[in-house]
């Protein structure tokens, strides 16, 4: 991977944060985010660009209310519109107030008809799962999966690297609602949760894949080497990377292999399947 302002090919980078300014956003964000150059904007997401082309996206996201219920086109649909990919999401919970939910998938099987019309009602608030969330708790969502998430979170998204959405609902807000693409493209029926986390040893957790891509999280308490490209995100203070101290709100990318001292991290790459060779112990 290349450093765009420097030119300079490094084994591991820590990527640029990029603010952005989101309704249902939060004035007062965690210590260390950027704000950018309006301290009274309600910054909602935080972008972790990587290069041109990238097929994954990393971002941190703050919410005050619910977000639009809303659906993202998969890769056929995306590139039928000349699009590089689709929009597969996954979600890593790192605060909650005590009342907050995602709703992901509906409560039961729905005529299209029948969806267009509670779009248009409001009846859809009603027909989606809301489901309880708290730190910790990760949920994938394959693009055409009816979602969205709730006030009172903060959490990690990961996602293929394409900006575009489908709102459905947005509560009375004055957006742009896109009703005929999103029904097409959804899929107006219950979600199941597409894998089950699993141990590997070693401090390695699976924690979704079978998708787009594949997150795990690696607890280490040891040195240990990071091989092939990968997104590593640090959950807590500790560790490093090549020499270099990890810290939570960060986002690094790896290239061909990193040396990592230590650390509790999710780690993302593109696949539906696990890499067996994607973490390697030193002794």
């Amino acid at each position: 991977m290349v450093l765009a302002d420097r030119g300079e090919t490094l084994p591991a980078h820590c990527l640029r944060p990029r603010p952005v300014e989101r309704v249902w956003g939060r004035r007062r964000l965690p210590p260390g985010f950027p704000r950018g150059p309006d301290p009274d904007a309600a910054i909602g997401e935080i972008w972790y660009e990587g290069p041109e082309g990238a097929e994954l996206l990393v971002k941190y996201l703050f919410t005050s209310e619910r977000l639009s219920i809303q659906v993202h086109p998969g890769d056929d649909d995306a590139r039928a519109l000349g699009l590089p990919r689709g929009k597969d999401e996954a979600w890593y919970v790192i605060e909650a107030e005590p009342d907050a939910v995602i709703g992901i998938g509906l409560t039961h099987e729905v005529p299209r008809e029948a969806l267009r019309a509670a779009a248009l009602d409001g009846g859809i608030e009603r027909l989606l799962d809301w489901r309880p969330v708290r730190a910790g708790d990760i949920l994938y969502s394959p693009a055409g999966t009816i979602h969205a998430i709730g006030g009172g979170i903060a959490l990690i998204e990961i996602q293929q690297n394409l900006d575009l959405t489908y709102r459905l609902y947005d509560y009375g807000r004055p957006r742009e609602l896109h009703l005929d693409e999103a029904i097409a493209v959804a899929d107006p029926g219950p979600w199941i949760p597409p894998f089950i986390p699993e141990e590997r040893g070693g401090g390695r957790t699976i924690l979704a894949a079978g998708g787009a891509f594949v997150v795990e999280r690696w607890r280490l308490g040891g040195p240990a080497r990071a091989l092939g490209d990968l997104l590593a995100i640090p959950l807590a203070p500790g560790g490093a990377v090549n020499g270099t101290s990890l810290a939570p709100g960060s986002v690094w990318a790896i290239a061909g292999d990193a040396r990592i001292e230590g650390g509790d991290l999710l780690v993302a790459y593109p696949g539906a399947n696990v890499r067996g060779a994607a973490l390697e112990l030193c002794a």
